[in-house]
């Protein structure tokens, strides 16, 4: 009797210890400052490359971030080779960004493990003084630990494990950021490809994302200073859904339409 007294003890200890901190995490971890806030991020998908010593985008562009400026996003567009109308067709240089945008922050996640890559980009946001308005996503975080970085997909496996043991309150993270998709999103893309065959591992995200879809774990990590957003979102339903989820701030291809949304429900501060 007294060992299941001690086993259901220390068992009821653990519970209330950790719904406690996942409540106030401040109890245990010092909030981490944040440089910027993102709530409204202009998506331009897209990749950066290594050609002739030289840093440039893809043919998609970049995806960069503002608040005030999406009106900005336009001008990455027009530079790049998928634009409608006018003359200039040229694929921007990452330093281009970089000048054109000195004060927005701007997402990076490098998908390619290329050292030289990640290491001439970690250079040009050094040189444009770019290291507190960068986010940082790429398979050496370790280049620069100025930047601000992303959870990797093996960190946020590791995120989801721990949210669900109880463990998460008690862990120290290096993020700052968590950028998930909305699990209607995967759907969508599903339904599109089940028409010619079953795509097992969209179904396992679907479940792994759903899964991350939890405001106590939001309200958690927003709680430790580290940013929520969900991609890529362009209607309002999902807009309202990510918000009141307690997302911090939501990437869509729609930056005006976000715009409006966010100013009619006074969600801009």
């Amino acid at each position: 009797m007294s060992a299941a007294v001690y086993v259901l003890s220390t068992v009821t200890g653990y519970v209330l210890t950790s719904a406690l901190l996942l409540k106030w995490p401040s109890l245990l971890h010092r909030r981490k400052k944040e440089a910027f806030r993102s709530r409204h991020i202009s998506h331009r998908g897209g990749d950066c490359d290594v050609q002739n010593a030289h840093l440039v985008g893809s043919s998609l562009g970049f995806e960069t971030q503002s608040v005030n400026e999406s009106y900005r996003v336009t001008f990455i567009t027009l530079l790049t080779c998928y634009c409608e109308g006018g003359d200039d067709k040229r694929i921007p240089l990452l330093r281009d960004v970089f000048e054109a945008f000195p004060n927005t922050p701007i997402n990076i996640d490098i998908k390619v493990n290329n050292d030289t890559l990640i290491k001439k980009v970690s250079e040009l946001v050094v040189r444009y003084n770019k290291e507190h308005l960068t986010i940082w996503g790429n398979s050496s975080n370790e280049v620069n630990p100025q930047i601000p970085i992303l959870f990797s997909l093996p960190r946020v496996l590791l995120l989801l494990g721990l949210f669900y043991t109880g463990l998460l309150p008690f862990v120290p993270l290096k993020e700052q950021f968590l950028e998930i998709p909305m699990p209607s999103i995967i759907s969508n893309h599903v339904t599109l490809i089940l028409a010619r065959v079953v795509n097992i591992l969209e179904f396992r995200y679907e479940c792994i994302f759903r899964l991350l879809m939890r405001k106590a774990l939001f309200d958690h990590l927003t709680s430790r200073g580290i940013q929520v957003c969900v991609w890529v979102l362009n209607d309002e339903e999902d807009f309202k859904r990510a918000f009141d989820l307690g997302a911090t701030g939501i990437m869509t291809d729609y930056p005006t339409k976000l715009k409006e949304f966010m100013e009619k429900k006074q969600l801009h501060s």
